[in-house]
């Protein structure tokens, strides 16, 4: 069992910047990827960024320049700093860990609780 738990999120004006922390405990030598989703109402969960444990980053094209994902190994603790935030990027936004380094399946890993980013348009 891996635990998360996140911190970071809350309202922002277009343009702003947030930073999501995420916190891994329990049986962290399960995990290798950790990152972030988000699903916004009505929409699916998305992948938005994902870092190996090696350090090898992965985003989605639409945060690509605007998003830096990072993880601090020794911590067990991922973050995503987004800059030049959008309204489009509104969404509830939770980490992931997981045991691979594949972000294609969605549905796979372990789950924080979420954290709502709101940017205002």
């Amino acid at each position: 069992q891996v635990q998360l738990v996140e911190s970071g999120g809350g309202l922002v004006q277009a343009g702003g910047s947030l930073r999501l922390s995420c916190t891994a405990s329990g049986n962290i030598f399960l995990i290798n990827g950790m990152g972030w989703y988000r699903q916004a109402p009505g929409k699916q969960r998305e992948l938005v960024a994902g870092i190996t444990h090696g350090g090898s980053t992965n985003y989605a094209d639409s945060v690509k320049g605007r998003f830096t994902i990072s993880r601090d190994n020794a911590k067990n603790t991922v973050y995503l700093q987004m800059n030049s935030l959008k309204f489009e990027d509104t969404a509830v936004y939770y980490c992931n860990a997981r045991p691979t380094t594949s972000w294609t399946r969605v549905d796979f890993g372990s789950w924080g609780q979420g954290t709502q980013v709101t940017v205002s348009s």
